[in-house]
């Protein structure tokens, strides 16, 4: 069971973040720099997004009491939110409105900003990203290895992010058009049956009340 949660996890991180689906974005937010700035954006974008997701991971569950939300309307709410994102992603309009983030923060922000906003925020820890950390965390409750787990992958997706930021040309090459269609509605398939599966546990959990 623990096995499968964590798999569970893995995949719901892997599938919101997508760091291969970012990598052409991080190809024209940084179209002209030279190596060595490609890199220094991608570490700290990478260390940024990290931080974020890992407060909401571990201050997410006081963020919603502070707030008065239970945990049923939040994970019937991000199993929406979870579900749009995987339509988007079917119906390839995720891309396309990622690619519009990042010509608008090319314009408006300095090229040094580019780490923070929009890679960081909000192509890396974004709406999506930031509800399905909540959710995981809330499947973890106050269990510390759960939670330790959860960081474990945290981190893991987030090196995943680093690895396709370095070798974001090749990929993007090697995929090509066709395959970052195919693999894109792929993810958003999956993607889908785990928002449909937050949403069940939400009304399981109110049913309970």
């Amino acid at each position: 069971m623990i096995a499968n949660g964590l798999i569970s996890a893995l995949v719901t991180l892997l599938v919101t973040i997508d760091p291969v689906g970012l990598a052409p974005v991080f190809l024209s937010l940084t179209q002209g720099m030279s190596r060595s700035e490609r890199l220094g954006v991608a570490f700290r974008a990478t260390l940024i997004a990290f931080c974020i997701l890992t407060f909401f991971a571990l201050g997410g569950r006081n963020l919603l009491d502070w707030l008065g939300i239970g945990l049923p309307a939040f994970r019937i709410a991000g199993g929406l939110l979870l579900f749009w994102i995987a339509f988007e992603m079917v119906f390839e309009l995720r891309t396309d409105r990622k690619q519009h983030t990042a010509d608008v923060a090319v314009t408006a922000d300095h090229i040094r900003h580019i780490a923070a906003f929009p890679l960081a925020i909000p192509l890396m820890a974004g709406p999506g990203a930031i509800t399905a950390v909540l959710l995981l965390s809330a499947r973890a409750g106050s269990h510390w290895p759960s939670l330790a787990g959860l960081l474990t992958l945290l981190a893991i997706v987030m090196a995943a992010c680093l690895a396709v930021f370095v070798a974001a040309a090749r990929i993007s090459h090697l995929l090509g058009v066709t395959g970052h269609l195919v693999m894109s509605r792929l993810l958003g398939i999956i993607l889908a049956a785990l928002a449909v599966q937050f949403v069940i546990d939400g009304l399981n959990a109110l049913t309970s009340l």
